[in-house]
């Protein structure tokens, strides 16, 4: 039935439950995974990440980002399930939107996210890119909610 599973991966425990989820799902359906990591430039522009330079902190970002993605690859592979990654970074556009697209693109059968369940002010504050997804995406998606 989902033989395309889309992933995207941030290092939070919501993401890394997302992915063991899809997983266990493509084991099941013999799918492939694509990983995709965004890098988000608002982490550096928020000072989530403190840099002086704002160039030397979205490269830091890049770096970090393809390190989540070869970790994340070699969970999906020790698994014996095929996997393909990306690593995007496409200024100005939110994770959620550049997650449609990509599933756009793919083409996905399903996008396996996880969420961390937010909201009221946090959701607005934080915004909420699962729910971004959800509600554009133009395949099923499953969103796993970590364990508090």
């Amino acid at each position: 039935m989902y033989q395309r599973i889309l992933v995207p991966v941030d290092g939070t425990s919501t993401a890394a439950q997302g992915l063991r989820e899809a997983i266990e799902l493509a084991r099941d359906q013999k799918a492939e995974i694509l990983l995709l990591h965004v890098v988000d430039e608002w982490r550096v522009a928020a000072g989530d990440i403190a840099a002086v330079n704002l160039d030397a902190g979205a490269k830091a970002l890049r770096e970090a980002g393809a390190e989540l993605l070869k970790q994340a690859e070699a969970r999906v592979r020790e698994a014996g399930i095929r996997v393909q990654t990306v690593l995007l970074e496409e200024l100005g556009v939110p994770v959620g939107e550049c997650v449609v697209q990509r599933a756009r693109q793919w083409p996905a059968d399903l996008i396996v996210c996880g969420t961390h369940g937010r909201n009221g002010i946090s959701r607005v504050l934080l915004g909420s890119s699962a729910e971004y997804i959800l509600r554009h995406a133009p395949v099923p998606v499953l969103l796993v909610r970590a364990p508090d």
